[in-house]
């Protein structure tokens, strides 16, 4: 049996793009590391050349009552760009609200020194994989 193709997750910043992928059986994620747009254009197409892509998860912010704001409208054109660049492959939006909170505490909680965790791109990566994981486990529960 052929292993499933991967869900990748992006969670996207004005100045790094964390990018998080599943496992070939969905069972979790882990970090691919943190990016600007072109390099992110770039790790995605060898993916895609690999036949690699299921799915592509990207974090969408809004507020806390489920509103927009300037970093949504920033996102939606990431969405229009990542869309056209990559036609044939099916691009979600998932709510990212409180990923990068979650993250942070992920990153305290596995011992990393506070150096550590302040690296840039660190916690882009893990709120990526946060995205991810969630999305994994909404779909081990209804599938």
């Amino acid at each position: 049996m052929r292993p499933k193709k991967r869900i990748v997750a992006i969670d996207y910043g004005t100045k790094r793009i964390g990018l998080a992928r599943s496992d070939p059986l969905w069972l979790f994620a882990q970090p691919v590391g943190t990016f600007d747009r072109v390099a992110l254009s770039v790790a995605l197409a060898a993916m895609v050349k690999q036949d690699d892509i299921a799915l592509i998860l990207v974090g969408y912010p809004l507020s806390d009552g489920d509103e927009t704001n300037a970093m949504t409208r920033v996102v939606d054109r990431f969405l229009e760009e990542l869309r056209a660049e990559f036609p044939l492959l099916p691009i979600e939006t998932v709510d990212e609200h409180h990923s990068s909170r979650s993250a942070r505490q992920i990153l305290i909680a596995s011992g990393r020194s506070r150096k550590e965790r302040q690296q840039k791109g660190r916690l882009d990566s893990a709120a990526a994989c946060v995205l991810l994981s969630e999305y994994l486990e909404r779909c081990d529960r209804s599938g």
